[in-house]
């Protein structure tokens, strides 16, 4: 891609948010069809069961690993440039934050970005969760929030300036973290056809994670060509949706990546739904489901906002590059949403097929 020849084009700015829409299609088309979901894996962990769900969340997440480490060592990007990982990160904030997304998105029914990707399909139930997650996000970041979360995030900080690189603090050699990916890539293949997945199942799940890939590359391509400073960051749901939000409400517009990438995904799942007639309007059946919709996505947005990221932003991007605090806001995330499903779902539910 001629990224130099698309800034002097139409600017560095518009070039931003175009790369976000790209890399939001490939990640809306590839999340629809292959029913991409944190929340969905996790509690069919949490149910004793390695089904299809955990199967497709691996090889998202292995897809991702293998793509962005091997681009890393191809010199196509610079993990240690990322905003991810030159900034301190909080353990207190992975752990506390990462725990609350988890029980969040148990109750939404959901991740922050299988959300968006529902929206698009048409749920409206996902639309009225997201707007309470964007808008929790925004509060968390500067508004009445701010202060608790800054607060949690405080109370343990990584040393150094930076945040942890779990490859360089374990003192592993360069090619380890393709080589992990490759490793757990064989496992979710493995998975894959012991639950008897579709090729095309399996086509589209690794392209979530290659849509992390993406990201990460095309940012990093334009912070070498672009005057002004470039934030290298890639697929997140929790800042860019609070950013999309104030975007439509706020006088002054600002276009850059995170913008392009919420109505990217959007596109991507509405254009993927459409193709496959699975386009249809959903509604809350009752007034509980609504409340618990509700409370999850507020859960997810101020979790998210403290822990750093999403299911995706730190499970998954933050993952890729081997960013401490979003393996542990990750592990966190797993283990709130084992316990929530526990205590309010699996009564009658274990062995039963997991709802996306």
């Amino acid at each position: 891609m001629d990224i130099l020849g698309i800034v002097e084009r139409i600017g560095e700015a518009p070039a931003a948010a175009l790369f976000g829409v790209m890399t939001g299609v490939i990640f809306g088309i590839a999340a629809q069809r292959s029913q991409f979901c944190l929340r969905a894996a996790t509690v069919e962990f949490a149910r004793g069961r390695l089904g299809p769900r955990m199967a497709i969340w691996l090889l998202c997440f292995s897809t991702a690993l293998v793509w962005v480490q091997a681009a890393d060592l191809a010199g196509l990007m610079r993990a240690e440039d990322a905003r991810m990982m030159a900034v301190p990160g909080s353990w207190s904030g992975a752990i506390v934050g990462g725990l609350l997304f988890g029980v969040g998105m148990v109750l939404a029914r959901g991740c922050s970005g299988r959300l968006l990707v529902l929206a698009g399909t048409g749920n409206l139930r996902a639309v009225v969760a997201g707007l309470v997650f964007a808008v929790v996000a925004q509060m968390s970041l500067y508004g009445i929030l701010a202060p608790a979360r800054a607060e949690i995030a405080g109370l343990w900080i990584t040393g150094g300036g930076r945040n942890l690189d779990l490859l360089a603090a374990l003192h592993l050699p360069e090619a380890s973290g393709l080589a992990l990916g490759l490793a757990l890539a064989g496992i979710a293949l493995w998975l894959s056809f012991r639950n008897r997945l579709r090729v095309a199942t399996l086509v589209f799940a690794s392209g979530v994670g290659f849509a992390v890939a993406v990201g990460w590359a095309v940012t990093f391509g334009l912070s070498r060509v672009a005057f002004d400073p470039v934030q290298i960051e890639s697929v997140t749901f929790t800042g860019p949706s609070a950013s999309t939000l104030m975007f439509f409400l706020a006088p002054e517009r600002v276009l850059d990546f995170d913008i392009g990438l919420v109505p990217g995904v959007f596109i991507g799942a509405f254009l993927a739904a459409w193709a496959a007639g699975e386009l249809k309007a959903q509604s809350f059946h009752d007034p509980v489901t609504m409340t618990r919709s509700g409370l999850g996505a507020a859960a997810m947005g101020f979790g998210g906002m403290l822990a750093g990221g999403c299911a995706i932003g730190a499970g998954v991007t933050g993952g890729s590059i081997f960013v401490g605090t979003a393996w542990a806001a990750l592990t966190a995330m797993w283990v709130g949403a084992a316990i929530t499903d526990r205590l309010l779902d699996q009564r009658g539910a274990r062995g039963a097929p997991v709802a996306v």
